[in-house]
């Protein structure tokens, strides 16, 4: 049974590289999402819906419950397979991804969901400006920062607009099925995260009844921050929840 790795927003699989290095079992897959270094289906349209979708078709392609992991969006996503589709789920761990009707989304995200000003921003992107905006406030390493800013192309920027668009309530609409996230789960958070606050990942913990919530001395980029611990919790994780 594999472990599948899902990255965030604006990502790609790169973001779980440093973790990677750091786990001792070989049986590890990073996805990039679609329209975040690999390229959309027909017809896709990048709602958060269709993203479950997704997750779940490929999942089920496996063939056996998987230890499945997120940060970012890809907690979101993941959590939200977890909760509908238990079955498909050996273990799952989710990192600074809320998901809360009480959680207000953080500037730049109601940047994006707007239609006039998001729109703007993907038309204006500027990837220098935007990797010191991720060193200066998110405390990513400038050369790491450089890196993530680089592959936010023109496919992504759209995606990034149309799944933001479709999640304006995603937190009312997906938090009280968190409860039927059945299988053994670990949350673990950037104590120091300024746009998903540390308190979501302890209401998160406990709306999945995690085996595990921890914290980390970092901000909220986990995998790069603190890949090492990341990837230590990770496989306690893993052997612990094995029968």
């Amino acid at each position: 049974m594999p472990a599948i790795l899902i990255h965030g927003v604006p990502d790609t699989h790169h973001v779980w590289d440093d973790v990677r290095e750091h786990l001792t079992r070989s049986d590890v897959e990073a996805w990039d999402l679609p329209g975040f270094g690999s390229p959309r289906p027909e017809g896709f349209h990048c709602t958060k819906e269709e993203y479950v979708s997704w997750l779940i078709e490929r999942l089920e392609a496996i063939g056996e419950p998987v230890d499945l992991v997120g940060h970012d969006w890809g907690c979101l996503l993941t959590a939200r397979v977890a909760s509908v589709r238990p079955d498909l789920i050996r273990t799952w761990a989710g990192s600074n991804g809320p998901v809360s009707a009480e959680y207000d989304w953080h500037p730049l995200a109601k940047l994006w969901q707007d239609p006039v000003a998001g729109d703007r921003w993907a038309k204006e992107y500027d990837p220098g400006a935007f990797a010191k905006d991720l060193t200066d406030n998110l405390q990513i390493p400038a050369e790491l920062a450089e890196q993530t800013a680089g592959r936010v192309d023109e496919t992504m920027r759209d995606s990034i607009l149309k799944l933001y668009r479709s999640a304006l309530t995603v937190g009312a609409e997906w938090e009280p099925d968190l409860a039927d996230l059945t299988g053994p789960s670990l949350v673990f958070w950037g104590a120091f995260d300024p746009v998903c606050p540390v308190k979501f990942g302890e209401k998160m913990a406990a709306s999945v009844r995690a085996t595990r919530f921890l914290r980390l001395d970092s901000s909220h980029w986990t995998p790069i921050q603190k890949p090492a611990e990341v990837a230590a919790a990770l496989e306690v994780h893993w052997s612990s929840s094995r029968g």
